[in-house]
């Protein structure tokens, strides 16, 4: 069950930041870069939904979280230029953090897992 809605808020945090990034005037990279790292997130959420090992799943979740934690930092860069108001920002970056700490929550399951074979 975690992992499906692990997805799902993945999935909302991508499709959040796209709409967003095609309705703000903000630096051409700064939204580039905002659509890549939400966008992975999300892409390797749902290749962890399949994976070859548990090492494997280990490894997309941990890119997950540092691609959340990418994004959490373009949206403060778009929230300090004032391109995003304060309410954009605090919740995009709440449902970051709230990936973030499902994705951490799994690595040490997972991590435990592998430690005990």
């Amino acid at each position: 069950m975690a992992k499906n809605l692990l997805l799902e808020y993945s999935e909302e945090l991508a499709t959040k930041c796209e709409l967003l990034c095609k309705s703000i005037r903000g630096n051409a990279n700064t939204v580039f870069q905002l659509r890549k790292s939400s966008s992975s997130v999300f892409a390797n959420i749902s290749e962890a939904q399949y994976p070859q090992s548990l090492a494997d799943m280990l490894s997309k979740f941990k890119i997950a979280r540092k691609e959340c934690v990418e994004t959490e930092s373009w949206l403060k860069l778009l929230y300090n230029t004032r391109v995003i108001d304060e309410q954009t920002f605090k919740s995009h970056r709440n449902l970051c953090g709230r990936i973030q700490r499902m994705l951490t929550s799994s690595c040490i399951t997972i991590e435990k897992k592998i430690d005990n074979k």
